[in-house]
């Protein structure tokens, strides 16, 4: 590689690598390795969260933010860092995320307690944010016509095909060796990442990028998405309503005695905040002032509905994967690895399906390969809530994953390049920068909303199934159902090594599948407002209109 040299073909001062030669498809590989890394990460936990329950005494809550908190910091960061990185310098900004995620992976690995490991995973949301927009832009940077459509597909795939395989690869490490390798193993990862980046990409930043950073804007969007996340995990806990538990934070106690729990007014507050943001990046904008979001983009039809279809589809993807390891190994008994071999069928559904989108999309448009995809992935979760009991053979979950993996990849390769497709050259990081962090929106309010609704089902239905069981007094049904809960369900495991308790494990087990079939039905309800949302794409969408084939290969780099 040779030193900075302006892109040809590349406006606004965009200095980027040689466009030919093989260096940046070996930059692609290594760009691809990080991009894997966060995604990986932010599914190979959930096989291990039930292993991570035990050893460190965790309740369901609790294993809820280990997730949760990934992924909103994740979102949070995205847009600025993504800022940043087009001001600064966008390879220092991945190598920095890469940096940043390894070390706190390390400290994931040897957390000691609930909270040790919720700070660990809050900064590996800060280094995956750093390090996903910088991807993108590099991507957008380097490659442009057919060759940066091949390298979106790739790279489409490697997202797709990463969140399946996740959970393989996380069981495979808790079962053989401890749920802290499933943070150790992003060492290896993360130095050949460093390595390679440091060898075949070389530093581009955008010169004509507008200086300044909008501090209000972030701290507003941070409160009003945090509120909400906040509100929907921990509403359980201290009563949606009327208060159930005193919350004390930094010295500040919300009481008991107060009319109303801290769950309504967070909510409240929060939507404030989101309000209040809409209305000054809009100033900002009229004014010249450097903004995270434009809402007038908003008024393209393509960004309006691939990025509501997108956020909305991530509610039900990415929670349906928190929820159902902890039924499998709770009802079923599977050690983490055979969670994780269960969800290699929706791994090759997804990786058969990246690739294959590039084609169907050039034959009959993007947006028709994104329908398909939500269409298959509503199918495929559907299929895998009917099948969901206390009887069931794992395998039979084969084919219904497999389905539901067809449509991630379908849906997940296309849907970027739908969102941009009619985007203004000018606005495109921006855009890029919005879709990635509604789609991380998305995820985090998945697994709050179905987390919610699979521990409140299952706490209610074990206490109502324990009430029936004969001979069992009131203060045991009590214990049992509190136990249950606190354990997020892991309690069964436990319950089953004592023959003693033989009368009391079907009716938990009833309980879970209720609550986990409830929690189906809530991903599947919004996997199908996405398809709806999905149909009224435009028909062109990604079709050479602004940031279509033509368009986008002399757009500025996405976020």
């Amino acid at each position: 590689m040779t030193n900075s040299s302006r892109a040809p073909g590349l406006p606004g001062g965009e200095t980027s690598m040689d466009s030919a030669g093989k260096g940046r498809w070996l930059g692609l590989a290594m760009l691809s390795v990080g991009v894997a890394m966060i995604i990986v990460d932010a599914t190979i936990v959930n096989v291990a969260v039930p292993a991570i329950i035990a050893e460190l005494k965790l309740d369901g809550t609790t294993a809820e933010w280990i997730n949760t908190t990934y992924a909103l910091v994740f979102a949070a960061l995205l847009i600025t860092l993504g800022r940043i990185g087009d001001m600064a310098g966008r390879r220092m900004l991945y190598l920095v995320g890469l940096g940043i995620f390894v070390a706190a992976s390390m400290l994931a690995g040897i957390a000691g307690n609930g909270a040790m490991l919720i700070l660990a995973r809050l900064l590996q949301g800060v280094g995956g944010a750093m390090i996903l927009p910088a991807t993108q832009s590099i991507l957008n940077t380097n490659f442009r016509g057919r060759d940066r459509a091949i390298a979106f597909g790739i790279w489409g795939s490697v997202i797709g095909g990463m969140a399946a395989i996740g959970p393989l690869l996380g069981g495979w490490l808790t079962t053989e060796l401890s749920w802290r390798w499933a943070f150790f193993i992003n060492l290896p990862i993360g130095i050949l990442a460093i390595l390679g980046t440091l060898k075949y990409i070389r530093e581009s930043r955008d010169e004509s990028a507008k200086r300044g950073l909008d501090l209000p804007g972030f701290v507003l969007v941070t409160l009003g998405l945090g509120g909400i996340v906040f509100a929907l995990i921990e509403g359980r806990t201290y009563g949606w309503w009327a208060p159930e538990k005193a919350l004390s934070i930094l010295g500040i106690t919300w009481p008991m005695d107060a009319a109303i729990s801290i769950i309504p007014v967070t909510i409240a507050v929060a939507l404030g905040a989101l309000v209040v943001f809409y209305v000054i990046e809009t100033r900002r904008k009229a004014s010249g002032a450097a903004y995270l979001f434009d809402f007038d983009l908003w008024r393209v039809p393509t960004f309006r509905y691939g990025n509501l279809a997108g956020t909305i589809v991530s509610l039900g993807e990415f929670g349906l994967i928190f929820v159902l390891p902890l039924f499998l190994q709770a009802v079923l008994g599977l050690t983490a690895f055979q969670t994780g071999l269960v969800f290699l069928s929706l791994a090759v559904g997804a990786f058969f399906a990246a690739p294959a989108a590039a084609g169907i999309a050039r034959r009959s448009g993007p947006r028709r390969v994104v329908t398909l995809g939500m269409a298959l992935e509503a199918v495929g979760i559907l299929w895998t809530t009917l099948l969901i009991s206390a009887d069931l053979n794992p395998v039979a979950l084969a084919p219904a994953l497999f389905v539901y993996g067809l449509g991630v990849g379908f849906a997940t390769a296309q849907l970027t390049s739908v969102v941009l497709g009619d985007v203004p050259p000018q606005e495109s990081g921006l855009a890029s920068g919005a879709n990635s962090t509604l789609r991380q929106v998305g995820s985090a309010l998945g697994i709050a909303i179905l987390g919610t609704i699979l521990f409140t089902t299952l706490l209610s239905e074990t206490k109502t199934n324990l009430a029936a069981v004969p001979g069992l007094p009131a203060v045991a049904q009590a214990g049992i159902a509190q136990a249950i809960d606190a354990s997020a369900g892991q309690a069964l495991t436990g319950f089953k090594a004592d023959p003693a308790n033989a009368a009391i494990i079907r009716p938990i087990e009833d309980a879970f599948v209720d609550a986990a079939r409830a929690a189906g039905f809530g991903a599947l309800a919004f996997v199908l407002l996405g398809l709806g949302l999905s149909f009224l794409l435009p028909a062109s969408a990604g079709r050479g209109h602004g940031m279509g084939e033509g368009a986008a290969a002399a757009a500025p780099p996405a976020h």
